[in-house]
């Protein structure tokens, strides 16, 4: 991309609300970040669309056996990384979401920002982590023509996957090379090109619900609770004790016998006190309703 393209793209174009920030008082110019910050939570309401079909796309793969692959340079990796680590407790996913970004675990922490201008790259890492065809790439580009982040759903299209782009600028380059293209537009940042700011934002917001919205899809929540939680310390422990509290309507007393007669399962403690089933039953129910704890009461019910 030329010098001249690369400049007209919105999220490298000056913001004239900013051109003096250097002289700006401190409050003056926090009440200025804010007041853009409010354009990124406008700018994704209006992908809801795009971020919907995205939502669809993933969990039929997940379902399917196939995993989410998000994938990324700079802070759009570090932004998919940072939510697929997130998974594994909320949702005990073990790699139905996983992350891929350009310039391996170490660019996390040292940037490595020359690593974006590789396609073939691109395509070595998804070959690193078995992409088949089962899969869903999400590609995340806040410039929408990162080469690496195009390359990577040019190797998915070669195997069959499924291909999603999530870029901070309309007619994105990368847009053409997916099934499911969402583009947000927050307008220009107040340090001029810096995309960890709204775009960043934009993108964090984006992730958020096209997982969360996924695991819901895929049974992992019951109420609005995370059923599938991982119980990994006290603070944790507590919680657990408290969802089966509330979702079944016990003292604390018996939530934590149901969760030792689980397992320490929440969904099969609930199961258990709400249906009156003992353990293998629960879990035998759970395993034929693909985990959805409402489906296993509703069917008792029935």
């Amino acid at each position: 991309m030329t010098d001249e393209c690369l400049a007209a793209l919105s999220t490298e174009t000056p913001n004239p609300r900013s051109a003096n920030m250097d002289q700006m008082a401190v409050r003056d110019l926090l009440m200025l970040m804010n007041d853009e910050d409010q354009n990124a939570v406008r700018a994704v309401r209006e992908a809801i669309p795009a971020i919907e079909r995205a939502v669809e796309m993933v969990v039929a793969a997940i379902q399917a056996g196939g995993r989410l692959i998000y994938i990324g340079a700079g802070t759009s990796g570090r932004l998919g990384v940072m939510d697929a680590v997130e998974c594994s407790p909320t949702f005990s996913t073990t790699d139905e979401v996983t992350a891929v970004m350009a310039g391996g675990e170490s660019a996390f922490v040292k940037a490595r920002e020359g690593a974006e201008d590789s396609q073939e790259l691109a395509a070595q890492d998804l070959e690193q982590v078995n992409l088949k065809s089962s899969d869903v790439v999400l590609s995340i580009a806040a410039s929408g023509r990162t080469p690496y982040c195009i390359g990577a759903l040019k190797k998915a299209r070669s195997v069959g996957a499924g291909c999603i782009s999530l870029a901070c600028n309309r007619n994105a380059a990368i847009s053409q090379f997916a099934d499911v293209a969402i583009e947000v537009d927050a307008g220009p940042e107040v340090l001029t090109g810096s995309t960890r700011l709204k775009a960043g934002t934009c993108q964090k917001l984006i992730l958020n619900m096209i997982s969360t919205t996924s695991m819901v899809g895929v049974g992992k929540v019951f109420g609005n609770y995370m059923v599938d939680m991982k119980a990994t310390n006290e603070k944790l422990r507590n919680r657990a004790r408290r969802i089966v509290m509330a979702t079944t309507h016990c003292e604390e007393q018996d939530a934590e016998q149901a969760l030792q007669d689980a397992g320490n399962s929440i969904k099969t403690a609930i199961v258990m006190r709400m249906t009156g089933m003992p353990r293998t039953e629960a879990e035998e129910t759970l395993q034929r309703e693909h985990g959805y704890v409402r489906r296993c009461i509703q069917h008792e019910e029935g």
